[in-house]
This record gives C-alpha cells, sequence and structure tokens, in this order.
C-alpha cells in the first residue's frame, strides 16, 4: 500500500515539475482558466499534453517547437482575456474574435513583441484600450472593433510603425483622433466609426501615404475636412457627422470661415468634466476664441500662459521632430538591418522564403508553395496578369487556412462535385466566401485556365457577388476562389415556404429582387472595356445570392471559364432538371445569351409564384392573368394586379420555346422600366 502511495506521489510530482517546467505550457493552462472557466471549449487543453503534438485545439507551433499561433475565434469563450498569454514569447497571431468574452484588455499582452495580429474583435470588452499597445513592434493588424472599450485612442499607437490595420468601430471611444496615427507609414485601413469621438480630423492622418479606406462615420466629429482625403473616394466614409466640412465632398457643405477654428471637444457638453488627458492630440486642434477672450481651464492661468505654453511646445515639437528625421535619414544611408526593413516593403515574388513569409502576413505576398501544381508558379509571365491585379486579387494558402480554420467542417457552407465553399474571415475583419476547386476538375491547358481567371478579376457590377481574390496552390492541388460574403442565403431559400416560415418577401423585394437579376445579367451580356461579352451557362435561383439588404448578387459568374468540359457539363444536369435549362441545347449543345434570357425568365416565374418548381397550368395561369393560378398564396393579394401581370409577360416571352422570339436582356430591361407599379 505504502508503495503505491509513494508511487502515486512520485507521478504528481512529475506532472508538477513537467507543467512548471514548461513556461509555455504552464501559460496556456493559466489561459484555459481564464478564457473557459467551465472546461467547456478547450477540453483538449491538459495539463499532461503537449501544445505542439496538435492535440490543443487551435495551437499551433513554429519549426522551433514554441507556440506560434492561437486561433479560437467563434468558440463560444464566455471568460476574460488572460495577462498569462505574455508568457507565449514566441506568439505571432492570437485570434480571439467572435467570442463572449469580457472585461479589460490586459496591459500584459504587450510584453508579446512578434506578435503580428491581434483580434479581439465582437467580444464584450470593456475598459480603455492599454496605451503600453504601443511598443508591440511586430504589430501589423489590430482588431479590437464590436465590443464596449471606452477612453481615447492611445497616442502610444502612432508607434505601430508595422501597422496596416486599425479596427475600432463600434465601440464608445472618446475625444479626438491622434494625429499621432498619421505616423503609421504602413497604415492601409483605419476604421473609428461608431464612437463617440470629437475634434477635426487630422492633416497628418490624411497625408498617411498608403491609406486606402477611413471611416469615421456616426461621430461627432466637426471642422473642415483634409482635402488630401478626396483621393479615396468613397473609401472614405464620414456620414452622420453634422459639423463636417469642406469643398468636393458629396453631402459636405463648404467651410465658413469659424469652420477652421475646431471647437474643444466636449462630450459631456459645454460645462463637462472631461479633461485635457482626455483627449489625444489632434493636428487640427485650436482653442475656441471669441472677439474678445479666451475660455480659461482655471481661474489662475491667464491667456498669455497659454499663448508661452504653446509657443514653447510647438518650439520643443520642431526640435524633436528635427531629431527624428535627422536619425531616421542617418539610419537609412547606413542601411541597419531589421526585421523592420526586410517587410516594410513589399516584397516580389523570388525575394519571398518562408522566413520572411512568416513574419509578414501580407495576403498581398506572393509565396512560393512546396511542390505540386501552381499556375501562376513564377517564371511563366504572370500569366498574362498585370502587377495590379496580381497585387490587388492573388492572396497566399495561408491566409486562406488561417481564414477557414483549417478548412474546418463549422465553416463549410456547400460542396458540390467539383468544389466546396467555406466562410472565413480575412485579416481586416471582413467575412468571405472561400471556393475551393481541385485541379482535376480545372482546364488541363493552363494558358485557358488563366485566361479565365484573369476575365473573374474584370468583373464589377453591384449585381454580381465581388471576387477579393484567388489563390493556387501546388501543394494542396486546388485553387481557391475568394468572394465576398453574402448573409441572407440563396434565392431557392425563399421558395416553397412552409406555414409560420419568416422568409416571405414582400412585394417590393420580389420586384427589386428581379430588376436586379436582370442588370446582372445585362453587364455580363455587354462588351465593356477590358471585359468581353459573357454568358453565365449556369443561372438558377440557387446561384442568386441575397445580401443584407435583399438585392440580388449573381454568383460563379464565368466560373465555366475555369472548369473542365466535363465538369461544365455535369452542372448542367441540375440546371435542366429544375427547368432552367432553354430547349434549344438538346439539339445544338451551344450556350447562348438567348440561354441565359429562358433561365431568367424561369426564375421571375419562380419569384412570382413563390414555388421552386413551374408546372404546366401555372404557365397557363400567368397566360390568362389568373392571378390565383400562379401567384404566390403567402402574398395574400397584396401586389398590382397589373405589375404582376406584366412581369408575368416578362417572364412568359423570355421563356418562348424559339430563341429568336426571346428579347435580349438590354429590351427586358427597358420593358421592366415600362411596367407601372400601380394596382
Amino acid at each position: 500500500m505504502g508503495f503505491i502511495v509513494n508511487l502515486f506521489s512520485v507521478l504528481v510530482l512529475i506532472r508538477f515539475c513537467y507543467v512548471f517546467g514548461n513556461p509555455e505550457l504552464k501559460a496556456l493552462m493559466e489561459m484555459k482558466a481564464s478564457l473557459d472557466p467551465e472546461n467547456r471549449f478547450l477540453s483538449t487543453w491538459t495539463s499532461d499534453g503537449n501544445p505542439c503534438s496538435g492535440s490543443f485545439e487551435g495551437v499551433a507551433c513554429n519549426e522551433q517547437g514554441k507556440v506560434a499561433n492561437i486561433s479560437l475565434q467563434g468558440k463560444g469563450l464566455s471568460g476574460k482575456v488572460p495577462s498569462a498569454v505574455s508568457g507565449l514569447k514566441c506568439l505571432s497571431g492570437l485570434y480571439l474574435h467572435y467570442n463572449s468574452l469580457s472585461g479589460d484588455i490586459p496591459k500584459e499582452i504587450s510584453n508579446l513583441t512578434e506578435l503580428s495580429d491581434l483580434y479581439l474583435n465582437v467580444n464584450n470588452l470593456s475598459g480603455v484600450i492599454p496605451p503600453e499597445i504601443g511598443k508591440m513592434a511586430s504589430l501589423q493588424v489590430l482588431q479590437l472593433c464590436y465590443n464596449q472599450l471606452t477612453g481615447s485612442i492611445p497616442t502610444q499607437l502612432g508607434s505601430l510603425k508595422k501597422l496596416s490595420v486599425l479596427a475600432l468601430q463600434s465601440n464608445r471611444l472618446q475625444g479626438a483622433i491622434p494625429a499621432s496615427l498619421g505616423d503609421l507609414s504602413g497604415l492601409m485601413r483605419l476604421d473609428v466609426s461608431f464612437n463617440q469621438l470629437m475634434g477635426s480630423i487630422p492633416v497628418k492622418l490624411a497625408d498617411a501615404p498608403v491609406l486606402q479606406v477611413l471611416d469615421v462615420r456616426n461621430n461627432s466629429l466637426s471642422g473642415n475636412v483634409p482635402p488630401a482625403l478626396k483621393r479615396l473616394n468613397e473609401r472614405f466614409q464620414y456620414g452622420n457627422n453634422s459639423d463636417l466640412c469642406g469643398a468636393g465632398f458629396a453631402s459636405l457643405s463648404a467651410c465658413s470661415a469659424s469652420s477652421h477654428l475646431t471647437s474643444r471637444p466636449e462630450p459631456f457638453g459645454p460645462r463637462g468634466n472631461i479633461t485635457n488627458k482626455d483627449i489625444p492630440e489632434s493636428a487640427n486642434f485650436r482653442v475656441h476664441c471669441n472677439d474678445t477672450s479666451c475660455e480659461e481651464n482655471s481661474t489662475s492661468k491667464s491667456p498669455k500662459m497659454f499663448v508661452v505654453v504653446g509657443v514653447v511646445a510647438v518650439v520643443v515639437a520642431i526640435a524633436v521632430s528635427g531629431l527624428l528625421t535627422f536619425s531616421w535619414y542617418r539610419r537609412r544611408k547606413q542601411k541597419i538591418g531589421s526585421t523592420f526593413d526586410t517587410t516594410d516593403n513589399r516584397l516580389s515574388t523570388d525575394q519571398v522564403n518562408k522566413e520572411v513569409y512568416r513574419k509578414s502576413a501580407s495576403p498581398l505576398i506572393n509565396l512560393e508553395y512546396s511542390n505540386g501544381w501552381d499556375p501562376l508558379a513564377d517564371g511563366r509571365n504572370g500569366g498574362g496578369f498585370s502587377q495590379e491585379v496580381l497585387q490587388t486579387f492573388r492572396f497566399n494558402l495561408e491566409e486562406v487556412e488561417s481564414a477557414t480554420q483549417y478548412f474546418s467542417d463549422v465553416n463549410l457552407l456547400g460542396k458540390s462535385n467539383f468544389s466546396a465553399t467555406y466562410k472565413g474571415i480575412l485579416r481586416d475583419g471582413s467575412v468571405v466566401a472561400i471556393k475551393s476547386i481541385n485541379k482535376t476538375s480545372c482546364k488541363s491547358e493552363e494558358a485557358e485556365f488563366l485566361k479565365g481567371l484573369n476575365l473573374l478579376t474584370s468583373l464589377r457590377h453591384e449585381n454580381l457577388v465581388g471576387l477579393r481574390g484567388f489563390c493556387c496552390s501546388r501543394g494542396r492541388g486546388e485553387c481557391f476562389l475568394i468572394y465576398d460574403f453574402v448573409p441572407n442565403g440563396n434565392l431557392l431559400q425563399y421558395l416553397d415556404l412552409k406555414d409560420g416560415n419568416t422568409r416571405v418577401l414582400d412585394w417590393s423585394t420580389r420586384v427589386s429582387i428581379i430588376n436586379g437579376i436582370a442588370k446582372g445579367i445585362e453587364y455580363l451580356h455587354g462588351n465593356k472595356v477590358n471585359k468581353p461579352s459573357l454568358v453565365h451557362q449556369n443561372l438558377s435561383a440557387e446561384k442568386v445570392l441575397i445580401d443584407q439588404k435583399f438585392n440580388p448578387l449573381l454568383s460563379d459568374s464565368g466560373l465555366h471559364k475555369l472548369l473542365a468540359d466535363d465538369i461544365v457539363f455535369s452542372t448542367l444536369k441540375a440546371s435542366a432538371a429544375m427547368g432552367y435549362l432553354a430547349p434549344e441545347y438538346t439539339t445544338t449543345g451551344r450556350f447562348t445569351e438567348k440561354s441565359d434570357v429562358y433561365a431568367f425568365g424561369m426564375i421571375v416565374l419562380q419569384i412570382l409564384s413563390g414555388k421552386r418548381k413551374i408546372t404546366q397550368p401555372m404557365r397557363v395561369g400567368a397566360e390568362c392573368c389568373k392571378f390565383e393560378d400562379f401567384m404566390d398564396e403567402y402574398l395574400d393579394g397584396e401586389y398590382p394586379t397589373t405589375e404582376a401581370g406584366n412581369l408575368a409577360r416578362i417572364a412568359l416571352v423570355c421563356t418562348h420555346e424559339s430563341p429568336s422570339q426571346r428579347p435580349n436582356m438590354v429590351t427586358v430591361i427597358h420593358e421592366l422600366n415600362m411596367v407601372p407599379n400601380n394596382s
């Protein structure tokens, strides 16, 4: 008995030494206790396990056996962000978004000097943004949006020289936008919308060299909008800031003389208790003066004192700026090498190796894959792609794997006989749908495949699902197409509804969807600059996706240009079964624009009837305008009969047996515009 007790004691001691002799394992166990106090989701994290064995869910290690990545997004975690995470010194990615974490962001997180990606968005975090985050020299993406963070935006964030994405929207942040953010030479995207920010937009920020997106909507900003922001066009969002002004910006009035002097931000009213420490520096900030005097914060300080302090501050700022500029220039001349120098500049494919790639996870850097198939491999002249297209659309495999949580079944949206589609989240926080296509399903001639891929990048229309990019992995033998995610499913899900279903579309939405589909098809058929005429070939209710505003978006446009002929043929079986396939195809074996018109007519009949299958009695009812025989009963008669009759007429002529009797889409749109909408 004593032997057994002693043996048990030895085993406990060994386990104790194993845990506490491995600082990373100790840190992970402390993180587990904080993130998942009820042990509901991280049960695979055990004190006697090996974090690098693959058994710890969401944990990945580098080649040195150190924890480098923790991906726990959307796991249902309801604890707190642990300070123990600072013990993972080699961590480069921390993904805790889409959970229910609460409490403060621990300042100890700033000890993660190798961290490039910090995703804490879409939680219930509160408190202030720790200014210590400004010490995280490797940080490239900082996602803190959709929380309940308060206080001001720390000016120290202007020290994050590698930062490219800063997302702080939908919090409760106050104060001004720090002018120091204009020091971020790599900042591409800044979103501070839906907060309680005041003051003006700093000129220095507007001059940030690579800034592509700036969103400041729904704040209390005021003053003159820097003209430099005109270059962003629609990528500069500024709505619901009633005191902003500026020339050349839609919906903004020109500034008056007094607009150039921005009032002191006062979120609590003219007599509020906000102090100077609550207001970060703003490049355009000035104290408001009237004709006789300036408002004083204290009766013991005179206006002259403010002038003296202001002059001294300006002199000191100029001196410091000069020293920093000189130091930067001297460092550049001496060509002091560092990881900053290595990764700040965009690298060409032949410059990138695996080590550099691990340090820079930008989706725009081209990655050389290990072995196998890659139609975009170097030495093939870029497949006819312009450098601009490659830089804009080409993703790397790690970005795709990270977005989909390594193609987790949890993110699987659907499968077909040649592809699988996953939901994913990119580094900038945007949600995408990623379609994976095996190389065996693609065109065997790579030149044809690349020509088709190039065509897909040219398709841009408000009624087409937007292509964000592509990735061809010769290691996996797959091609990935990255599209904008469309949240409300496809049109098929709104047909054949049962009693009590809340997805019933009202009449105006149905008409809007019909018009949108028509516009999308007409765009495909049109011959535009840099875009030849294109037949969709596979239109159906399933290919019509519905966005958050119930606008229709055509999916898989041009996809057949990438696929092998036998795969394209196999997709037609479903179309024929549902009645979308034009009758002439069985004799000609060819698709034309009139084939798409036929499919459009069928979709219109489906929208009007609310049914997936259109029967002959329903067609007869449409021809005779017997609305009770073909109109959706769930509309309860709440539709203009004249408009319904005209839409039925358009659908019938589009589905005429003879292609020569069908109108083209330009005529269809003209007819739709002529349809009266009164009963």
